[in-house]
C-alpha cells in the first residue's frame, strides 16, 4: 500500500496556475505509476494525468493537453501537477493516485491508492 496526501489547492482566477504536490509514503514510490483525477459535483471522477515510474512517458486528456504538466521526484517520493491558463471548468477535487504497475494508467478503476484530495476553484 501507498499512502498519498495532496496540497496546493486554492482558489485562481481563469488564466492563473496552480501547481498540486502529493506525497508518497509506504512502498517503493519509484515502481508506481501516478496520476491525478479530478472531480466536480455531479459528475463522474475524470482522469488529469498520468505518468509512468521512469517519468519519461506522460499522459494526459484532450481537455487538459498543453495546460497541464504532470512531473514526479522519485527522491522525494512526490508527484506534481503544474496547472496554467485555468478554466472555471477546471474546478473540481483533484486527487492524487498510485498504480502498482510501470504500465500506462488512464482509468480509475486500476488505481488503488488514493489520496484524500484538494480542492481548486477557478473563477471566472
Amino acid at each position: 500500500q501507498v499512502q498519498l496526501v495532496e496540497s496546493g489547492g486554492g482558489l485562481v482566477q481563469a488564466g492563473g496556475s496552480l501547481r498540486l504536490s502529493c506525497a508518497a509514503s509506504g512502498r517503493t514510490f519509484s515502481y508506481y505509476t501516478m496520476g491525478w483525477f479530478r472531480q466536480a459535483p455531479g459528475k463522474e471522477r475524470e482522469f488529469v494525468a498520468a505518468i509512468r515510474w521512469s517519468g519519461g512517458s506522460t499522459y494526459y486528456p484532450d481537455s487538459v493537453k498543453g495546460r497541464f504538466t504532470i512531473s514526479r521526484d522519485n527522491a522525494k517520493n512526490t508527484v506534481y501537477l503544474q496547472m496554467n491558463s485555468l478554466k472555471p471548468e477546471d474546478t473540481a477535487v483533484y486527487y492524487c493516485a498510485a498504480a502498482a504497475t510501470i504500465r500506462k494508467v488512464t482509468t480509475a478503476l486500476e488505481y488503488a491508492n488514493w489520496g484524500q484530495g484538494t480542492q481548486v476553484t477557478v473563477s471566472s
